[in-house]
């Protein structure tokens, strides 16, 4: 298999070890392209911190957790303004929903526990397990990680509950110039597969692609000759709401695994 790739370009959209996934990639014969469809990450602390005040102020009648990063970095600012056992008092007092195992270990560190949790780690999972859950004129926190989630807020509007989100970590969006070299690409028939590996890539090529009346192109482009490759529950999530179908997803959720998944795609599909 160590030719599975040849005359394959593959695009990385991510900003995490793209050297070591490049050099994956040329073991198979590919041709690797760092194309960095996401910004920076950053804590965003001064933007969050009057937001977590009025939660800590309030309370809600549900906290739903969506990362074990975000949760523990709101314990943290609640600890730096002097309020920390306010905070753990008022999510204690709320049922608390959360999405992942991280969370999970970090709800359970805090001596919290969870009245609903997914089934796969994925927010369609979380909203499934909410089902039947009582929001309707309820106050709900939802903690996200930089970026909305626009099926679980959907999903608590519809049933109209009063929604506070927390965002301690924001994105700046990805480059104007990388987007643009990208679809041009597309056009050009130029890309032969797209490693996504976090669920923010996603959402901004589609952004971006909705922005400039590009999305059935990039669809078709996906359906008919690009193949997306994805890591995780959520990411794989995130393409498929897009309408993408033919998504090539390791089991293991690791990078390595990822570009030896789509070796074996690409030679299986030599073979037919």
């Amino acid at each position: 298999m160590g030719n599975a790739l040849s005359g394959y370009k593959v695009v990385l959209a991510g900003t995490r070890k793209t050297d070591e996934m490049s050099t994956l990639i040329e073991k198979q014969g590919g041709t690797p392209l760092v194309r960095s469809l996401q910004g920076t990450v950053f804590r965003a602390d001064d933007e969050v911190l009057k937001d977590l005040e009025t939660f800590i102020s309030k309370g809600a009648d549900w906290a739903i957790l969506t990362t074990g990063i975000g949760t523990n970095t709101l314990v943290e600012l609640a600890e730096r303004i002097g309020k920390k056992d306010e905070f753990l008092a008022r999510l204690k007092e709320a049922n608390i929903a959360a999405r992942g195992y991280k969370t999970k270990n970090v709800i359970k560190q805090l001596g919290l526990q969870a009245e609903v949790v997914d089934n796969d780690g994925t927010v369609s999972g979380l909203v499934a397990a909410m089902e039947g859950a009582d929001v309707t004129g309820k106050r709900v926190m939802v903690q996200l990680h930089g970026e909305n989630a626009p099926k679980l807020l959907a999903f608590l509007e519809e049933k109209g509950a009063d929604i506070q989100t927390l965002l301690p970590y924001r994105h700046t969006p990805a480059k104007e110039e990388t987007m643009a070299q990208f679809f041009r690409e597309i056009e050009e028939r130029a890309l032969d597969a797209v490693c996504f590996t976090a669920a923010i890539q996603v959402r901004e090529l589609f952004t971006y692609a909705k922005k400039n009346n590009m999305k059935d192109l990039l669809v078709e482009a996906f359906q008919r000759h690009v193949i997306a490759v994805s890591v995780g529950k959520v990411t794989t999530e995130a393409l498929q709401d897009e309408g993408i179908k033919r998504i090539v997803a390791p089991e293991l959720e690791r990078m390595g695994a990822m570009i030896v998944a789509l070796a074996s795609y690409v030679q299986e599909e030599k073979s037919r």
